[in-house]
């Protein structure tokens, strides 16, 4: 996967042409995520504060997931939210246990894995997998993703990418 995105890549569905070239980089890397590892079932990315940036399926509203079984409720949105409480809670239980920065939090369920992974800007990356997915190639994957994303994530881009999301829905 390269860090930057080919010229004439399109911007994935739901976000517009406007888009600058630093957004449609972040959707390229998100979207090569999405295809290149396998057992990946939904991605989202998520800001400090909670708000939804980034998305694998950005326009899919949760009243309209129906019985879509790709991700958690179907949509990103619930993804997000799963993703920003389970960020919160384990780094109330890091500063508990002076245990440092959270760098990774990994849950295995019956039916799926979710991976949340810090990044630099106190966003966070949020992956729903398949039970099956080989764990330790999803978490390298998200490493590249945070190192290749995380130093771009900055207030204006944030900013960008949280009306791209609220366009899309």
């Amino acid at each position: 996967m390269n860090a930057q995105a080919p010229t004439g890549t399109q911007a994935p569905t739901g976000h517009g042409c406007g888009s600058s070239s630093q957004a449609r980089n972040l959707h390229w890397l998100l979207t090569n995520l999405v295809d290149e590892v396998p057992g990946i079932r939904s991605v989202a990315v998520v800001s400090s504060d909670g708000l939804l940036l980034l998305a694998s399926d950005p326009g899919l509203a949760a009243e309209d997931a129906g019985d879509r079984t790709t991700g958690p409720r179907g949509s990103s949105a619930d993804l997000a939210t799963l993703v920003s409480g389970l960020g919160s809670l384990t780094n109330g239980a890091a500063k508990l246990m002076d245990g440092g920065a959270v760098k990774q939090t990994m849950v295995a369920m019956d039916e799926g894995s979710l991976f949340v992974m810090s990044i630099s800007d106190g966003s966070l990356l949020g992956v729903y997998a398949t039970p099956d997915c080989d764990m330790s190639v999803i978490a390298y994957h998200m490493a590249l993703f945070v190192g290749r994303a995380g130093h771009v994530l900055t207030p204006e881009l944030r900013t960008e990418l949280r009306q791209s999301m609220e366009n899309a829905q």
